[in-house]
C-alpha cells in the first residue's frame, strides 16, 4: 500500500519515535545493538529481540531497490490501469463479492466503506491474497532501510512496530514476511498501520493481515474510515472520498485505478 509515498507516509504513527534514536550508518551490529535497547525501553521482551535480531545482516537487495522505487507511477492512467485491471481480476472479483457477502455486509455497517472499494484494493495488492505478498523476512528489511540513513527515522518507527507485532502476538516470527519496504500481508500494511489500524475481526485475539480474510477487509476498512472515507458518497478523482484514500496511497494514478477497478466490479 505504501510504495510511491515512503517519504513521508505514517511518520506520525510510529517513526515520530524515540526520544533517543539510535544512530543510523556506522557498524550495523552497533545500531542492531541499540535499536534492541530501543525496543526493550518500548516494552518489546528481550526474548523478541534476541530471536528477531539473532545472526540478522544487511540485504543489499533491500536499499537498491529503495533507490529505484521512486520510478513505479512512470506511466499514463490508461497504461497503468490496462496492466491492473483485466477480465480474469474483475471476474475473480466478482466472485470473491458474492462468497464473501455476509462479511462484507458486517464491515460496511461497521465501517462504512463499499465492498468493491475494498475488494478492488485488495485484488490490486496481492490479487486477493494469492499473489506475491512479498519473500523477505521483514525485520531484516526494515533493521536495513533504518540503517540507512536516508530515512533512517520513518524505519526506525516502522522496525519497532515489527517487533511489536511480534510482541502482540499477532504473527510469528516465521511469518513476519514482507515485500521490499517491510509492507505485510494481503493488502500490505507497513507495520505501523498494522498497529494502528489493525482490526480483529474473526475474534481469534490476534490481528492476522497475512491469512484471515475478515482481518484483512475489516483493517483495510478500518484505515479508509479512519481517514474520513464515507459511505454512500462518490469516490471519482476530485471526491473527499478520493482525498480519505490519500493515507492508503498518495499517487493519484493509483486511487484512480482503486475507483476503476471497484466501479467494474459492480458492473459500472
Amino acid at each position: 500500500m505504501l510504495r510511491p509515498l515512503l517519504a513521508t507516509a505514517f511518520i506520525a504513527c510510529l517513526a515520530a519515535g524515540p526520544a533517543q534514536a539510535a544512530r543510523c550508518g556506522g557498524d550495523f551490529n552497533s545500531f542492531v545493538a541499540g535499536m534492541t535497547a530501543e525496543a526493550q525501553a518500548a516494552g518489546v521482551s528481550a526474548a523478541v529481540t534476541s530471536a528477531a535480531f539473532g545472526g540478522i545482516t544487511e540485504d543489499g537487495s533491500v536499499l537498491a531497490f529503495d533507490r529505484r522505487q521512486r520510478y513505479t507511477f512512470n506511466k499514463s492512467f490508461e497504461q497503468y490501469v490496462s496492466t491492473r485491471v483485466g477480465a480474469g481480476r474483475i471476474n475473480g472479483g466478482r466472485a470473491l463479492l458474492q462468497r464473501h457477502a455476509a462479511l462484507l455486509s458486517r464491515i460496511e455497517q461497521q465501517y462504512g466503506v463499499p465492498r468493491q472499494i475494498l475488494v478492488a484494493i485488495w485484488g490490486l495488492e496481492s490479487d486477493f491474497g494469492k499473489g506475491d505478498m512479498g519473500k523477505l523476512p521483514v525485520i531484516r528489511t526494515l533493521a536495513t532501510l533504518a540503517h540507512d540513513c536516508r530515512r533512517t527515522e520513518l524505519f526506525q518507527g516502522e522496525l519497532l512496530a515489527a517487533l511489536k507485532i511480534v510482541q502482540r502476538g499477532d504473527l510469528p516470527l516465521r511469518d513476519l514476511i514482507g515485500a521490499y519496504a517491510g509492507e505485510i500481508g494481503q493488502t500490505q500494511f507497513l507495520p505501523s498501520s498494522y498497529i494502528k489500524y489493525g482490526v480483529d475481526f474473526d475474534g481469534d485475539g490476534h490481528v492476522d493481515l497475512r491469512h484471515s480474510v475478515a482481518d484483512v477487509l475489516a483493517s483495510t476498512a478500518n484505515l479508509l474510515h479512519s481517514n474520513g472515507f464515507k459511505m454512500g458518497q462518490p469516490y471519482d478523482e476530485g471526491s473527499a472520498n478520493f482525498d480519505a484514500m490519500r493515507e492508503w496511497n498518495r499517487a493519484v494514478i493509483y486511487r484512480k485505478t482503486i475507483g476503476y477497478f471497484a466501479d467494474r466490479l459492480v458492473g459500472q
